[in-house]
């Protein structure tokens, strides 16, 4: 197999259907596509509606529905289908990680594996998020650290200039670059980086398990790239609820963002990291009141 690409699913049927629908017209761009979609335990009738869409459309040459009993998180999904994929005799080449709430662009699969295909060296590459009219995401990003926390909450744009070399999530670019990690939204990964690394790690219910995995894959020595070429439609939040009108971030999301400090940098670093954050978002408190 050249390319599978998994789509987790979680009570978000039309969305799920919405974007088999986009990915369709581009199975034929790449030959040797094959597409898993796993529904992660919504047990609300979504996996009933994903199946009669599948068959429906014909898309069962090229798609197949895995249905699992209880929601085990966007890692524990994606490796309910990546496990056994991996021990097949016909292993992926490349995965592509697919949320279900996107919509992919013409050419997008086919950007990103001839991508992969000319840059053997690229372990991790990602696509250019945009929203539905075209306007680009922030895609490529910097590994977190306590000056990027601190910049990141605060929200100056003085502090931004001075310490550009930390924020965490640079302005856009139109050309492919090497970058600390993509987001886990459009992520294509290499069969021997997934050999190497591992799957995700299932610690991570949600959220800073694709930084995880780009962290512990360039550890291992596999660069990751971003490559505009490839352009997906992020519809931003959809898929977890999570959305940029949310007053009080999800406590998951604060878990998720303390195992990946803890875990890659441990208790010290940790602990910078908290106060740069804690600093940064009693400034910008403290500058809104005034």
């Amino acid at each position: 197999m050249k390319l599978l690409v998994v789509i987790v699913t979680y009570h978000v049927p039309q969305l799920a259907i919405d974007c088999l629908r986009s990915v369709a017209a581009e199975i034929d761009t790449v030959p040797g596509t094959s597409v898993a979609v796993c529904e992660n335990g919504s047990n609300d009738g979504s996996a009933e509606r994903i199946a009669a869409a599948i068959e429906q459309g014909g898309w069962g040459a090229w798609c197949s529905l895995t249905t699992l009993p209880v929601n085990l998180g966007f890692t524990g999904g994606n490796n309910a289908i990546l496990r056994p994929a991996m021990q097949s005799a016909d292993a992926p080449q490349y995965v592509l990680l697919l949320n279900a709430d996107t919509i992919v662009r013409p050419g997008a699969f086919k950007a990103l594996v001839e991508f992969m295909d000319h840059n053997p060296a690229v372990g991790i590459a990602g696509s250019r998020l945009e929203d539905p009219d075209g306007t680009p995401q922030r895609s490529a990003f910097r590994f977190q650290s306590p000056l990027g926390e601190f910049e990141g909450n605060l929200k100056l744009g003085i502090v931004t200039r001075l310490l550009s070399r930390w924020v965490v999530a640079p302005p856009v670019v139109d050309r492919p670059i090497a970058t600390d990690w993509v987001s886990g939204a459009s992520m294509i990964i290499r069969r021997e980086v997934l050999s190497n690394v591992g799957l995700l790690d299932e610690g991570y219910y949600t959220y800073f398990d694709d930084i995880d995995y780009c962290f512990n894959a360039a550890r291992k020595g596999w660069p990751i790239w971003y490559v505009p070429a490839s352009r997906v439609v992020h519809l931003v939040g959809q898929s977890t609820g999570v959305t940029k009108r949310e007053k009080r971030t999800p406590s998951y999301m604060l878990d998720a963002r303390r195992r990946y400090f803890l875990k890659n940098y441990g208790p010290a670093y940790a602990a910078m990291a908290d106060l740069g954050r804690i600093l940064g978002l009693s400034l910008w408190q403290l500058r809104v009141a005034l």
